[in-house]
């Protein structure tokens, strides 16, 4: 007996290194890297998903005219989750088991990450750069997890005090998203504020997907408050800021990153005017862009119909870094050379202006400094330096 169980674990540990060495080498042959992506495309931020996957394949296009990585062209697939978690879940288990995807890269959504992840971590699939600026997408460390944004928790805690100092403020409260996502914009909000002897007034919350922001507004306006922090995406925001102006309400409103877009000001229109957003890369404004972004968006335009914005600069980012990362790692790719290639690498700072990122063993955030920007006029105006917390 116990000859017998002695060789059926030794069988099994045998079996269980040839499964961590062949997911090792998943997606990767001798000609390509198969990459997957999960991004909204029918949801309600299907305009972010839309930007990202063209920014992404516009940089693997551009790649594999240049002849690939190490000899391997780069080949993107991406599904639809409808910023629904439970169907990221469905898009996680096609890519990951059913095409067999070396790396999962610029998945959009917190909660859709965060219910992904497992299923690719059992399958030993890189989570690359996702685009959620959740704390979760780094902590607690993980070999396969790396993130390159400033946290929305980070973002809030350094901004929502200071704007709340420079309004002379004395009231400060909160809309936000009921989910992981909204969560972190309002306790960065929240610790900030306790940090500087305050506290929030008020909060309030709305479902994934609402519309109707009546009954919120009412209650931020009933409290008095004199600066709103928004944990809210794209016609959220639009959406809480018009309801807000209709009624004779006008706060300082500040968002994160998630609410850093142009389409805000092009669908929320002139009452977007005023609105405060924290950000890392800049939204693209080609009249007043460098000849090196009016070139990257002549090629964007020509090859998709559309102007780029700032979420198509985070999917060219993505696929840019990945790459570089990937070249590193050598002919010999696989998880394991990838990581030890990511562990050291250092982006310099891009056109963009997304700031330096460093990487090790044990920063799997390649950076922690976020900005503040407002809308002025109708477009994004930067109104502070870059500030690490």
């Amino acid at each position: 007996m116990k000859l017998s169980r002695a060789a059926v674990l030794a069988a099994l540990a045998l079996a269980a290194g040839s499964a961590a060495a062949q997911n090792s080498n998943q997606g990767v042959t001798k000609d390509e890297i198969v990459l997957g992506s999960i991004q909204d495309l029918s949801g309600p931020i299907a305009g972010f998903g839309k930007q990202l996957k063209q920014g992404m394949q516009l940089r693997v296009d551009e790649i594999n005219e240049q002849g690939g990585i190490n000899g391997r062209k780069l080949r993107l697939l991406v599904e639809d989750s409808g910023y629904d978690p439970k169907k990221a879940v469905l898009a996680a288990q096609k890519l990951v088991n059913q095409d067999k995807i070396f790396a999962m890269v610029g998945h959009i959504g917190t909660a859709q990450n965060m219910a992904a992840m497992p299923v690719q971590f059992e399958k030993n699939v890189i989570n690359f750069f996702p685009l959620t600026a959740a704390r979760e997408m780094y902590e607690p460390l993980h070999r396969l997890k790396y993130s390159f944004a400033a946290t929305y928790y980070d973002q809030m805690r350094i901004a929502v005090p200071k704007l709340a100092k420079d309004k002379g403020a004395r009231k400060v409260c909160t809309l936000y998203q009921d989910d992981e996502f909204g969560l972190e914009v309002m306790r960065g909000a929240e610790a900030g504020l306790k940090a500087a002897g305050m506290e929030l007034t008020e909060k309030t919350t709305y479902k994934r997907g609402a519309t109707d922001f009546s009954s919120q507004v009412a209650k931020l306006k009933a409290s008095g408050c004199e600066v709103v922090v928004l944990g809210t995406i794209i016609r959220e925001t639009i959406g809480a800021i018009g309801e807000a102006r209709k009624t004779g309400y006008s706060p300082a409103f500040i968002g994160s990153s998630a609410a850093y877009t142009e389409l805000i000001h092009k669908l929320g229109g002139k009452a977007m005017d005023g609105f405060y957003a924290t950000h890392t890369a800049q939204q693209p404004y080609l009249d007043e862009a460098s000849q090196a972004i009016r070139f990257w968006a002549n090629k964007y335009k020509t090859r998709f119909g559309d102007d780029p914005a700032v979420f198509s600069v985070y999917g060219y980012e993505v696929i840019d870094c990945f790459a570089a990362a990937a070249r590193k790692a050598g002919a010999g790719l696989n998880t394991d050379s990838f990581i030890q290639a990511m562990d050291s690498m250092t982006f310099p700072p891009d056109m963009f202006g997304s700031p330096e990122m460093t990487f090790s063993a044990k920063k799997r955030l390649g950076n922690d400094a976020s900005r503040l920007s407002q809308i002025q006029d109708g477009r994004w105006k930067v109104v502070s330096d870059y500030v690490k917390p």
